[in-house]
């Protein structure tokens, strides 16, 4: 009885790269939350120092272009620590999708 192993390991490949893209994907996103909400926050502890920055940098019509953040800085960082985690569960499936290829050149080399 013979068994299609390309299948499984190509789906075992497919889904750890999809798994990762999407912790990165995730990951960005927590970070620029994170980063607008520490801006806002900064905003509301020292005014003028936000103001100056913001007419350095002209803040007020790059914010209108960017996504606004929701939630709070400690539920953002324990998102960032789950996708995290999620990135390094991916990777090791593809890392032991890769090692199986290669068990598998092995035995029929």
């Amino acid at each position: 009885m013979s068994y299609n192993l390309s299948n499984s390991i190509n789906s075992a490949i497919v889904s750890g790269q999809f798994g990762f893209s999407r912790a990165s994907n995730n990951i960005a996103q927590n970070a620029f939350n994170i980063a607008q909400l520490s801006s806002t926050s900064q905003q509301s502890q020292d005014p003028q120092t936000f103001l100056a920055n913001a007419v350095k940098t002209q803040l007020g019509a790059v914010k209108q272009l960017l996504p606004t953040a929701s939630g709070n800085i400690t539920s953002e960082l324990v998102s960032l620590s789950v996708n995290s985690l999620n990135a390094q569960a991916s990777a090791k499936v593809m890392e032991t999708a890769n090692d199986t290829v290669g068990t598998i050149l092995d035995i029929l080399a």
